[in-house]
């Protein structure tokens, strides 16, 4: 259940339950992502995912170095200023050269890239107030929509990992 603000030593603590909530969920993805990863065999690590055409390590440290990217813009939502210029176009070229520049990561220190960033990310999504969870503004890559700082990083720093873990998923075991 979520909770209003919480009084801390006679203060209202406006970083409250939902910023710990939205933290804890962007945590799990990415330790639920780096337990698989653990899992996987030198084969499995190297695999290619189709139709991306990325190696399964490529595409969990990518999902790493998205981190910063993501609570960045998602700090500009909330500060209440538009997010311009970001395309899908764009996007796909960051992912393109990511995947060149990393070719050949490696498993273990892929996987502690991982746990720093999201921690990272987790850190700074905790330190969002309510209100700016709540304000929105226009995002270039949704069509302009005013999306909420909240549904941003639900939509980014929270699915990614979910969302790349369900597609390595089907690309290794077929479900």
């Amino acid at each position: 259940m979520i909770k209003g603000p919480r009084m801390v030593a006679g203060v209202e603590d406006t970083m409250g339950t939902r910023s710990e909530e939205l933290a804890k969920r962007v945590e799990q993805g990415a330790e639920t992502l780096a337990q698989f990863a653990e899992t996987l065999s030198d084969a499995q690590w190297r695999a290619t995912v189709a139709p991306d055409g990325r190696q399964v390590g490529v595409i969990i440290h990518h999902v790493a170095s998205m981190y910063p990217i993501e609570i960045d813009l998602a700090s500009v939502l909330a500060s209440g200023k538009h997010i311009e210029g970001v395309t899908w176009d764009i996007v796909a070229g960051i992912n393109k050269k990511h995947a060149s520049e990393h070719a050949a990561v490696g498993r273990d220190e892929t996987i502690a890239f991982l746990r720093r960033n999201s921690r990272a990310a987790a850190e700074a999504v905790r330190a969002f107030t309510d209100e700016q969870l709540d304000r929105a503004a226009p995002v270039s890559l949704n069509g302009d929509a005013p999306l909420t700082t909240q549904f941003f990083i639900e939509d980014h720093a929270l699915r990614h990992s979910w969302h790349h873990l369900a597609k390595i998923k089907r690309a290794l075991h077929g479900n």
